[in-house]
């Protein structure tokens, strides 16, 4: 099981939360997430113990955010594709993607991963220097992962009749 399913199930993605997340509002506004986490948990220093209560929220929006919308009616937007894409990549170790999509979206995800160390420290530290160059590499990496997902599901979108099945209005 793929790092990505296992995150997947922590969030709950069945088929239909696939699809609401594949609305453009859920994907622009997940953007959201790393900023409201970063003050939530920086709030302690001005709220103390109460942080608590923003940290939750944060982190119950980070949860929410893939359910609260409604499938597209179209999966013709960039983001909707890109989040096609991330089923495509989710599904690999059952239906093998090119070689040429391989090695870039894990390296993606590792600069992400390295900037959210920076975040971290940043955060732990209330030091903005580092929070503001890790949030720069997640966005990166996220972003250009996202691209990567989008070209992966124009190339994938017909290798399976369940791939086939993900855009069909019903």
């Amino acid at each position: 099981m793929t790092l990505e399913r296992r995150i997947a199930g922590v969030f709950g993605l069945d088929d239909a939360a696939w699809m609401r997340h594949a609305n453009p509002w859920s994907v622009i506004l997940r953007n959201t997430v790393l900023p409201i986490l970063v003050v939530a948990f920086w709030s302690r220093t001005w709220l103390g113990w109460w942080a608590g209560i923003p940290i939750t929220i944060a982190l119950l929006w980070t949860w929410a955010n893939p359910h609260l919308f409604q499938a597209p009616r179209s999966f013709d937007h960039w983001t909707s594709k890109s989040v096609l894409g991330e089923r495509v990549w989710l599904n690999r170790d059952f239906v093998p993607v090119p070689g040429y999509h391989r090695r870039v979206p894990n390296i993606l995800s590792a600069v992400g991963g390295i900037g959210l160390l920076f975040i971290v420290w940043g955060v732990i530290f209330f030091d903005p220097w580092p929070v503001l160059l890790g949030a720069v590499m997640v966005y990166m990496g996220k972003l250009w992962y996202l691209d990567r997902m989008v070209w992966l599901w124009q190339d994938m979108k017909n290798a399976t009749e369940e791939y086939l099945s993900w855009t069909v209005q019903v």
